[in-house]
C-alpha cells in the first residue's frame, strides 16, 4: 500500500492535533503517512521530501505548524501537488501561525484551514483525491451524508426538549 497522503508536522507536539486527520483518513481507509519535518531545522529534509513527494505517489500533502508556520509555504513552493496548511494554535492563540500560512506570496498557493482545522484538512485532501478516485469520491459523499443525519438527529431531541414554559 503506498500513501496518497502525506501528513507532515513541524514536531510532534502537533501529533495529539494531526491525529483528527489520521483517524478520518484511516476510518476511510485512505492511505497515508505521517511525518515531522521542521522548516528552521531540518531544511534539507524538507526540501527533499516536497521534491520527491509526487514521484512516491502521494496527491496531496497536509502540511502543520505553529508560531512562525514556515513548512507549508516552505513545502508549497518546491512542488506542484496541492499543499493544505493547518495553523496550529499556539502563542497568539493560532493566529501568528493562520496569518503566516495564509498569506502567501503569488504563484505559492497553500490551502489553510482553520486553527486546530486537521480534520478538514483530511476532508478537502480526500475531496482533491476524489476527482480522479471513485471509490474515495463515494466515501466522500458518504461522509457528507452523514453530517446531514447528525443534524437530523439533533433536532428531533431538540424537539423533544421539555422544561421550558415558552418553547414551542
Amino acid at each position: 500500500m503506498k500513501p496518497l497522503v502525506s501528513i507532515i508536522m513541524g514536531s510532534t507536539s502537533d501529533l495529539p492535533i494531526m491525529e483528527k486527520a489520521c483517524k478520518w483518513l484511516d476510518e476511510n481507509e485512505i492511505p497515508f503517512e505521517v511525518n515531522a519535518l521542521s522548516a528552521h531545522r531540518t531544511p534539507d529534509a524538507v526540501e527533499a521530501f516536497a521534491k520527491g513527494a509526487q514521484e512516491r505517489g502521494i496527491k496531496v500533502i497536509i502540511a502543520a505548524a505553529g508560531m512562525a508556520a514556515a513548512l507549508p509555504g516552505v513545502i508549497a513552493a518546491q512542488t506542484s501537488l496541492p499543499v493544505i496548511g493547518v495553523p496550529i494554535k499556539g502563542m497568539l492563540d493560532g493566529l501568528d501561525a493562520l496569518l503566516s500560512i495564509v498569506q502567501m506570496p503569488p504563484g505559492i498557493p497553500v490551502a489553510t484551514m482553520g486553527v486546530n482545522g486537521a480534520l478538514n484538512a483530511a476532508i478537502l485532501a480526500a475531496q482533491i483525491i476524489a476527482l480522479s478516485d471513485s471509490t474515495v469520491a463515494e466515501k466522500v459523499a458518504a461522509h457528507k451524508a452523514g453530517l446531514s443525519k447528525k443534524i437530523e438527529k439533533a433536532n428531533e431531541e431538540l424537539a423533544a426538549l421539555e422544561g421550558y414554559k415558552f418553547k414551542v
